[in-house]
């Protein structure tokens, strides 16, 4: 969705969002009749087509993955707090206490109730449990593991009233989410036709003359709010509080309602273990931030290395040995350069740092203009993770004599949700390369499954095998592979892209400056081996294009202009 390095430097707080909604574990998805000007550019993709968001699991597989996009997010802007949103359900303290233990600084649990009325039916009806269950069991989990202190947590869901944030405030949240009343004080008259590009009021729409119709002023919202801020007072005050402090967490307040009226199956449901009191470490957060002690990532060194550079006075060449413990290796870098340059980063080549070793988890993530990072051997996942700008180059050891495009040099997920730069990879890639890709151009010689997944823009060359269900979800953007196997066209999925051969000028002159580029950058025999016997390996390529937009190459990156 457009996330890059100036985006994410502009922020004061960051929210993963694992439950969107009332679609927990669910993509959205953007028709592409409400993909207007405006929004195209903002999500780095062209007007009109659908613009599909990835579930959660097509990046975080394990809680340890979710923990490294908090630590990514971290690295580019260590000032912005990090929330992660949860969906209220059966055993999501558990889930609680391990985002506290991957350092993010906010938990908000989500409830069922609330949403926009744009998600499919099965969603809103089948989707979460009353975010007083999930609270309730966050907080005294976190609490019996030691771990409240360390977060925030904050809660949403349906949240009208003063009396819902007091009941919220007793079950342990800190923080309070407004969502659908606060766009109802604005003129919201709730008619749920926010996916029909229809909206009476001009709230949910990009029709220029709906929009027409809004009346909403910030100054209803604030009123609205101070209301719910009375409300809250005065029940406070009935209660001897003068601090919502003093009531946080503290469930012995509440008590159970006993009716007679309720029919015999609500009768046995037993409320008691929400107003469980667990004495253990802190009914609050106490630290400003729950950041990691004492740890000193290298781009600490290529910052202070790379001053001068950064400040524009001339460019720089740097060389470090790193090893897996090395993540996110440039965020942070970027990051100092968007928050000066913003996403326009620096001129080409001003910054050149060669690594040798094994490089840990999101190399080159949010990558921007200006700098260029070669890596001799290895990396792990999320290789290049929203790039913006820049270069990654990763090739083997000269003294790897295997061949290079059989052996696999970076991980999953690589370009996921990369916006521009280039990626030359002298070797394969593993799952998921290149999902939600928008911009960037990239050479790689292999892929596992899924490469190419909801990509809206940019250029993949692949120069050799990839797996199964390739180019699924894909609305723009351009494909070549190399089909020496000729199985490309049973592991391709054909629901939204269609395949052609290697024939138009524009096509061809674009695989050729890639691997031309490709081999100056790597020195891959695998690059040097087709322009070599080029007439032999042309008839072997496929195009995969987005079905409907024909030869319209000027709509998408292309390599010269990359």
């Amino acid at each position: 969705f457009g996330v890059t390095p100036e985006y994410l430097m502009s922020a004061k707080e960051l929210e993963i969002k694992m439950a969107q909604g009332s679609k927990p574990g669910e993509g959205g998805q953007l028709p592409g009749h409400k993909v207007s000007q405006d929004i195209a550019r903002v999500r780095h993709t062209i007007p009109g087509i659908s613009l599909i968001s990835p579930p959660p699991h097509h990046d975080i597989y394990s809680i340890e993955d979710l923990a490294q996009l908090i630590y990514d997010l971290k690295m580019i802007n260590p000032t912005a707090r990090v929330n992660v949103k949860l969906v209220s359900e059966s055993g999501v303290g558990t889930i609680a206490a391990g985002v506290a233990k991957g350092y993010a600084d906010t938990i908000l649990i989500s409830g069922y109730d609330g949403g926009t009325g744009a998600s499919p039916l099965s969603s809103i009806k089948n989707a979460g449990l009353p975010w007083e269950l999930g609270l309730a069991e966050t907080q005294q989990t976190l609490r019996l593991n030691h771990l409240r202190e360390r977060v925030i947590v904050r809660a949403d869901g349906g949240m009208k009233t003063g009396r819902d944030l007091l009941i919220a405030a007793i079950f342990g949240a800190e923080e309070f989410g407004f969502g659908t009343a606060a766009v109802v004080a604005t003129g919201c008259v709730m008619t749920r036709q926010c996916h029909l590009n229809t909206c009476p009021v001009g709230v949910a729409t990009q029709d220029e003359k709906l929009r027409a119709r809004f009346t909403g002023t910030p100054e209803m919202v604030v009123n609205y709010m101070r209301f719910v801020a009375q409300e809250l007072r005065e029940a406070m005050a009935q209660m001897g509080a003068r601090r919502l402090d003093e009531l946080i967490g503290h469930t012995e307040l509440l008590a159970i309602r006993r009716r007679d009226d309720l029919p015999p199956k609500a009768k046995t449901v037993d409320l008691r273990y929400l107003m469980t009191t667990v004495n253990e470490g802190s009914r609050i957060h106490t630290r400003p931030r729950n950041d990691r002690v004492g740890e000193h990532p290298l781009d600490d060194r290529i910052i202070q290395d790379a001053r001068n550079a950064i400040d524009g006075l001339g460019k720089v060449k740097l060389s470090y040995a790193v090893k897996n413990t090395h993540r996110t290796i440039g965020a942070r870098l970027a990051g100092k350069i968007a928050e000066r340059y913003g996403d326009q980063g620096l001129p080409i080549g001003t910054i050149d740092v060669t690594l040798r070793g094994v490089a840990g988890q999101s190399f080159g993530a949010f990558c921007i203009n200006g700098v260029r990072l070669s890596l001799i051997g290895e990396a792990n996942d999320y290789v290049g993770k929203g790039m913006a700008g820049g270069e990654l180059i990763v090739r083997p050891p000269d003294e790897f004599t295997a061949p290079w495009h059989l052996n696999s040099i970076i991980g999953n997920t690589c370009l996921y949700g990369a916006t521009g730069g280039v990626l030359y990879a002298a070797g394969r890639a593993g799952e998921r390369f290149a999902v939600r890709n928008s911009g960037a151009v990239a050479v790689v010689e292999g892929l596992g499954d899924h490469g190419g997944e909801y990509m809206t823009g940019g250029i993949v060359l692949v120069l050799g095998e990839t797996g199964r269900n390739f180019g699924a979800g894909m609305t723009g953007g351009r494909a070549y592979v190399l089909d020496q196997e000729r199985v490309f066209d049973k592991r391709i999925n054909l629901e939204l892209v269609e395949l052609h051969r290697l024939e138009h000028a524009d096509d061809v002159d674009n695989v050729r400056t890639l691997l031309e580029r490709h081999f100056v950058a790597t020195k891959s025999n695998r690059a040097l081996q087709v322009l070599t016997n080029w007439e032999d390996h042309q008839e072997l390529f496929w195009v995969v294009i987005p079905r409907g937009l024909g030869a319209k190459l000027d709509l998408l990156v292309s390599a010269k202009e990359g």
